[in-house]
Order: C-alpha cells, then sequence, then structure tokens
C-alpha cells in the first residue's frame, strides 16, 4: 500500500500523542536529536530487543552474549581507528551559518538528478500508453540519460574523494552541482573539513590528554576486547559469535528524520569469528539469515533491499546495508560487514596481548576474522512504525476512519485489553478486573473503562493491541466474551477460559523462529 506524502508527520505526531516517542527535555524546550521513549515505544523497543536476542544467542548454540561498558579505555579508541579517522565531512554556510554534511548535500543533489529523470519517465508513459518501453526510453532519451549520467558522475567523483580524503574536490563537487543552503538559499559555502563524532569527558580528577574518555560510538570494540574472556569462559570453537546489545553515542553535526539519527542510540551488533578464508562464504550466509530476519515479521520483500557499499570502511573487504523504504525513501537499516581481521589484530598490537585462536584442525594459531550484523534498535522502530501506521475507512462511509497501527501481534507492547461494556456496573467491572488480573500474569494488557466501546476500540488500535475483549451482561450469565481482533476487526463469541490460549498463539514470539 503505497503511503501518502504527509504519512511522516502523521507518523511522527502519533508517535508523541500515543506515548510512543517524546522529545527529550521538552519542558525545557528539548534538544536536539535526543528522544525518550514513552510507556508503548519502551514496550516495542524492549520486544523489538528480544526478538533480535533470541534470533542471535537463543537460537544459535554457538553465539553467546554479553554487556560491555559503555566506558572504555581511550587506548581502545586509538586501536579501533576512531581517534584518527571517525571523522565526518562538514561545510559551512556563511551566510545561514548552518552546518551541514558535505556528503549528505551531494547525495541530496544525486537524489534530485535521479528524480528529475524518473519525472521525465512518468511524463513519457503517459504520453505513449501501453506501448511504452521504460527500459529502452531510459537508455536512448537524452535528457534521461544526462541526468542519470551526471547523478553517476557525481556519487562517482564524492566516493572517490571520500577514499582519497580529498576534502577540496568534495567543496568543488558543490559548486558544480550548485547546491544551495536549504535554509537561506545561499551557495556561500566554506571549505570542507573534518570533524570527529566522538563525544569525550574526563575522568575522575585526571586533568588533559591522560584522563581523557570517550563515549563509545559503537558497541562493536567492548566484544573484540573480551575476545579471550569469552573465549577461555565458554570454550568456543571457531566459528561462535558474541552479541551484544547498548547504547553508543555520536556527536551527529546533522542530525535528521526524527530517531533515524541521533546523538544517543541503541545497537544490536554480533560479531561472528570464523577462520581466515571462510569470509566469504559467512558473508552470504549472514546476509541471507539477516534478512530472513526482517521478513518473518511480515516486512514486504519489496520494501527490503541490499546495497553494496561503493567506499569500504578501512577495516572491511567487503560491506552491504540492508536497506528498508522508510516514508523518506531507502535508507541503511542494518550492515552486514566482512571486518577481516583488522580489530582484533590491531587491539593484540597496541595491547600487546596475543588475541588469537589455536585451530586444533589445522594445528596453527592465528588472529580470526570477523563478520558483523550490525542494526540500530532506533532504526528498526521506525521502519516497524512507519510500515505498521496506516489510516483505513471503516465500512462504506468514507467519512468513518481509523488509525490502526499494525505491528506484528509478538512485538506489540499491549497484548490485550479487557473493555466493560459499562463501567457504572460493578458487577462487570468486577468480572472484567478479574479477567484482566488473570491474563496480565501471562501477557502485557491493559484494563479500560474511560469512554465508549466504540472509543476504546480505537484507542487500541492506535496502540497496536492486537486483541480487546469486551465484557458484557451475558458474560455474568454463560462466561462468555466477545473478542475482537485488530486488523480485520472479526468479533466472536469465546469462554472466558479459551482466552489465554487464543492470544497465546497469536502473540508468541516462537511463532517468528519456525
Amino acid at each position: 500500500m503505497s503511503q501518502p506524502a504527509d504519512h511522516f508527520k502523521k507518523l511522527v505526531a502519533h508517535c508523541k500523542e500515543y506515548g510512543f516517542i517524546y522529545q527529550s527535555s521538552e519542558i525545557y524546550d528539548g534538544l536536539s536529536a535526543v528522544y525518550d521513549y514513552g510507556p508503548y515505544g519502551s514496550e516495542l523497543k524492549n520486544n523489538i530487543k528480544e526478538y533480535w536476542w533470541k534470533a542471535m544467542v537463543q537460537m544459535h548454540d554457538n553465539i553467546v552474549g554479553i554487556d560491555a561498558a559503555i566506558f572504555m579505555h581511550p587506548k581502545t579508541w586509538k586501536a579501533s581507528g576512531h581517534v584518527d579517522a571517525f571523522n565526518d565531512p562538514l561545510v559551512d554556510n556563511k551566510d545561514s551559518k548552518k552546518r551541514y554534511r558535505a556528503d549528505q548535500l551531494i547525495e541530496g543533489a544525486v537524489e534530485k538528478l535521479q528524480e528529475k529523470a524518473d519525472k521525465e519517465v512518468e511524463k513519457a508513459k503517459k504520453r505513449f500508453g501501453d506501448s511504452f518501453d521504460e527500459k529502452l526510453y531510459r537508455e536512448t532519451n537524452p535528457r534521461v540519460v544526462g541526468y542519470l549520467q551526471k547523478a553517476t558522475d557525481a556519487n562517482n567523483r564524492m566516493n572517490a574523494a571520500l577514499t582519497a580524503g580529498d576534502m577540496e574536490a568534495l567543496k568543488n563537487l558543490i559548486e558544480e552541482l550548485e547546491i544551495a543552503c536549504p535554509e537561506s538559499g545561499s551557495r556561500n559555502w566554506t571549505d570542507v573539513r573534518m570533524f570527529n563524532l566522538m563525544f569525550n569527558t574526563q575522568l575522575g580528577n585526571i586533568a588533559g590528554e591522560e584522563g581523557k574518555l570517550y563515549l563509545r560510538p559503537e558497541t562493536a570494540q567492548g566484544i573484540f576486547v573480551n575476545f579471550l574472556n569469552v573465549r577461555n569462559t565458554t570454550r568456543q570453537k571457531l566459528p561462535f559469535g558474541i552479541a551484544q546489545i547498548g547504547k553508543a553515542f555520536r556527536n551527529e553535526i546533522v542530525a535528521r528524520q526524527f530517531i533515524f539519527r541521533m546523538r544517543e542510540f541503541e545497537q544490536m551488533e554480533m560479531q561472528f569469528f570464523i577462520r581466515p578464508g571462510t569470509q566469504q562464504e559467512w558473508y552470504e550466509y549472514w546476509k541471507s539469515m539477516r534478512l530472513k530476519w526482517h521478513l518473518a515479521l511480515g516486512t514486504p520483500a519489496e520494501k527490503l533491499r541490499f546495497h553494496d557499499h561503493e567506499n569500504l570502511a578501512h577495516y572491511a573487504d567487503a560491506a552491504v546495508d540492508i536497506q528498508f523504504e522508510f516514508p523518506f525513501g531507502f535508507r541503511e537499516l542494518e550492515g552486514i560487514h566482512s571486518r577481516t581481521d583488522f580489530d582484533l589484530g590491531a587491539h593484540q598490537e597496541l595491547s600487546g596481548k596475543k588475541l588469537q585462536y589455536f585451530d586444533p584442525e589445522t594445528n596453527e594459531n592465528y588472529v580470526p576474522y570477523v563478520i558483523e550484523t550490525s542494526i540500530g534498535c532506533d532504526r528498526m522502530f521506525l521502519a516497524l512504525m512507519g510500515h505498521a501506521l496506516t489510516e483505513e475507512v471503516v465500512g462504506d462511509d468514507e467519512g468513518n476512519t481509523r488509525d490502526v497501527l499494525k505491528l506484528h501481534p509478538a512485538l506489540a507492547p499491549v497484548k490485550f485489553a479487557v473493555l466493560p461494556l459499562k463501567r457504572n456496573e460493578d458487577a462487570l467491572v468486577n468480572k472484567a478486573r478479574a479477567i484482566f488480573d488473570t491474563l496480565k500474569l501471562s501477557f502485557p494488557g491493559q484494563y479500560d473503562d474511560t469512554g465508549s466501546i466504540g472509543k476504546l476500540y480505537r484507542r487500541q488500535d492506535a496502540i497496536g493491541t492486537p486483541y480487546c475483549i469486551t465484557v458484557d451482561f451475558e458474560t455474568l450469565d454463560d462466561d462468555t466474551v466477545t473478542i475482537r481482533e485488530r486488523d480485520s476487526m472479526a468479533q466472536e463469541r469465546v469462554p472466558v477460559a479459551k482466552l489465554e490460549e487464543i492470544i497465546g498463539k497469536r502473540v508468541d514470539m516462537k511463532q517468528l523462529f519456525v
């Protein structure tokens, strides 16, 4: 189902109105690019993390989990390359005084060129009708070919400049593409320069460089420095993995698009240690496994795609993103990277500690290679919410609509709601409360009697509750209730004794792994 142009604005408003996400420190006018998860948002986020953890750790006997500290020895970030190379190319507009990522400005210009080509194709489709050959038109129409060639050239030049660290080339490209400041419309740019993204603080009462600590910009290094500890205590043999969920921090100058790019965010990462020379096999394996993880939630295949990196990180010999079609276009959701032996090798060299594995099959010691899977929990949250939020017409009345959050029931923050037909009838309220108190031992739920049944249904639809249970006078006679399913709105009369079984079948996370 295609989404309206204002879907993203509606999504952001929905998250605030229904208690999924709040602006951090809102009473003080907020803190840019920092957000708090509300009552339903925190439940959904915890369910996402549980699904990932089960898929990684519980479902694999050769993957274990850790929870490393946010603060790490400063040498960790020297070895990893973050002190010297964790930089973004930034440019200031002299008139608006606003700062931007140079590569994002260029990427935006490239997207506009591609959009111009697409518009030409759409106009031709309408003009030529059924006889239109889109492939031939894209390859031969001078205007379309020109737009696409200019976009390709700009993208290639940008990647070459980023790889070479050529800031002057990026500045020249911005000028050639006639990129204007989104705020002022001015093209009066400063030179492009690099800016390190790590936050730093001081350790206790030690001043200066010796006491400098960093807030970790990624969770992976906590896994690498614990490689020997985990190997020795769990007696794992290659191949094996270490998984971790945790906060990371990046001083993003251009944080944008709601929770897509934040300064404080949560990562779900797994580093899979393998024998050198087998990385291509395992790289393909984890690409397949991670895509299946997303598809199991009911995400349409056409909203996901692989995108190979054109500009590889210094540690990688292969890298691909799983991109999701957000309301603002296809963007990175998860990364799979073949990191070679860079990380363990770098920590071994700087620490002086041997981070090697003795392979009983080959009778040799070596530094293992690594395949990494890394997904942003917040981006996954945004992807799920963006796809799940739907406005539907109820019945035949175009004016009667509902906002429904069609999350997979296993991830829904609230699994059931118990609703008495009348709030001022003690017998109904007591019975409804008794049913709720029984079911809450098995599932997170809600009791609500603060409005009419119709309004209560709509409220539960908006937060994604799979089942609403209505307690009426008939319940008092035969111990049956009306259970309403969220997506179809179908209602069924069932015995109270069957409720736990019915709800359990739909919300059990086990079904995602069958």
